[in-house]
């Protein structure tokens, strides 16, 4: 597997490994919970995932999962996710989901991350990515809308939770 490591000096993105469980753990508060883990996470599970994240890079799997690292000793300061397939996405789609531990949030980091992310995503071939969130995370979408994200009408989904979405066509440059 050849290591990835996205920067722009700041916010370096990296596969998501073992030594990073006891971090993410730390880290999880409620909002990170409610918005994007579903659910408190256990020492098990969340090591669990992370296999699965290495598993996924060592394949060239649809899922691409990236610490999101700040400093010279790379602290953890949150994660981001790549999905290249998946329900609701169409082909060239790609879907971007981010969260950050409470002390590193309001610094800017989520949106350079996700430029990040998006210009990894569109180096892999994707044509477009998409962020979907809770219309009350107004947080989430402000961090996509910095990233020139614009907002998109979609349905329900099938469970009849509803998303606002946000997309980026990869192939053009950020304003």
């Amino acid at each position: 597997m050849r290591e990835v490591m996205p920067s722009d000096e700041v916010v370096t993105l990296s596969p998501l490994r073992l030594d990073d469980v006891e971090a993410h753990l730390a880290g999880e508060d409620e909002p990170l919970i409610r918005w994007l883990n579903g659910g408190p996470g256990t020492r098990e599970g969340v090591e669990a995932y992370f296999r699965h994240c290495r598993e996924q890079w060592e394949t060239a799997g649809p899922l691409r999962a990236f610490g999101i690292r700040v400093g010279s000793d790379e602290t953890l300061a949150g994660t981001i996710d790549l999905r290249f397939a998946g329900e609701g996405l169409a082909p060239g789609q790609v879907n971007v989901a981010y969260g950050l531990y409470p002390f590193w949030r309001g610094h800017g980091l989520a949106t350079r991350a996700v430029l990040l992310a998006s210009q990894y995503a569109a180096d892999e071939g994707g044509e477009e990515a998409v962020i979907r969130v809770e219309p009350e995370n107004s947080a989430s979408a402000a961090v996509a809308r910095r990233a020139g994200f614009t907002r998109d009408e979609q349905p329900r989904g099938e469970d009849g939770q509803r998303f606002d979405r946000y997309i980026r066509d990869l192939r053009v440059a950020p304003q």
